[in-house]
Formats: structure tokens, sequence, C-alpha cells
């Protein structure tokens, strides 16, 4: 059995992932917002067992409601599918998590007041962020 990935999904203003697998953010940690929703970014902080590096990892990001159904807009439901393909350098001893970084950045949302969750589901697992949005402003 392969060993499971770690995530932490964050909000935040703005994020940038980089090639060496750091994540660079301003404005991280928020959990309450007004609709439109400020433009922002989802940001996964991603480590990668050492056996699971040099294999593609499906990754799916998606905006869910209270009751766990995806939220579209008339575009369709909020989302990204991607994959994560971490690299293992020559020398890395075996057992050690290696960094990986992923940023989706969105402009304004028109939700309606309520909490939500974004969930990365990322080689199988599942982990999330959850926010409220209120009835006018935070």
């Amino acid at each position: 059995m392969a060993a499971p990935v770690e995530v932490q999904v964050i909000l935040c203003d703005a994020a940038v992932a980089d090639a060496s697998g750091k994540l660079h953010m301003l404005g991280a940690g928020w959990s309450l917002t007004a609709s439109p929703t400020s433009p922002h970014a989802v940001a996964l902080l991603i480590k990668v067992p050492w056996d699971r590096t040099n294999q593609k990892l499906p990754l799916m990001l998606e905006l869910l409601d209270a009751d766990g159904a995806a939220v579209e807009l008339t575009d369709g439901p909020i989302g990204v599918q991607a994959e994560i393909e971490v690299g293992r350098p020559p020398g890395v001893p075996a057992g050690i998590m290696l960094d990986s970084a992923f940023t989706v950045g969105l402009g304004p949302l028109p939700l309606p007041p309520g909490r939500y969750q974004w969930r990365a589901s990322l080689a199988g697992q599942l982990f999330s962020a959850f926010f409220t949005v209120l009835d006018g402003s935070p």
C-alpha cells in the first residue's frame, strides 16, 4: 500500500507556487468573506511520500456548498482538474516527504450567504478548507 500524501488547503488573497515546491502567499488563512468575494486564491501545500514520487497523482479541486453539492455558476461547476508529479532528486533518502505546491487564482464569485468548502482530492484522499459568506461586509 502506498504511503498517504499530506495536503493543507489554504485560502488566501493571492498565491504562487514555484518550481522548488515553495508556496508564496499574501493574506493567507481567511475564513469569512462577503459576496461577491474578493479576488482570491486556493493554495495547496503538498507533501508527497518518497514512494509516490515520479508518479502522476490525480488532483481535483472543487467548490462545494454546505450540503456537499458542487457550486455552479453560469459557466457550470467551479473547480479544476490536474495532475501532480514530484520528481525524486538523486541522493534523497528513502522515507522522506518531498514538497510540492499548487495554486488556483479566482476572480470575484457571486456566492449567496452560507458555508462553503474548497475540497481537494489528491491521489484518492480528501482535504478541505471551509469558509463562510456573510450577508454584508465581513
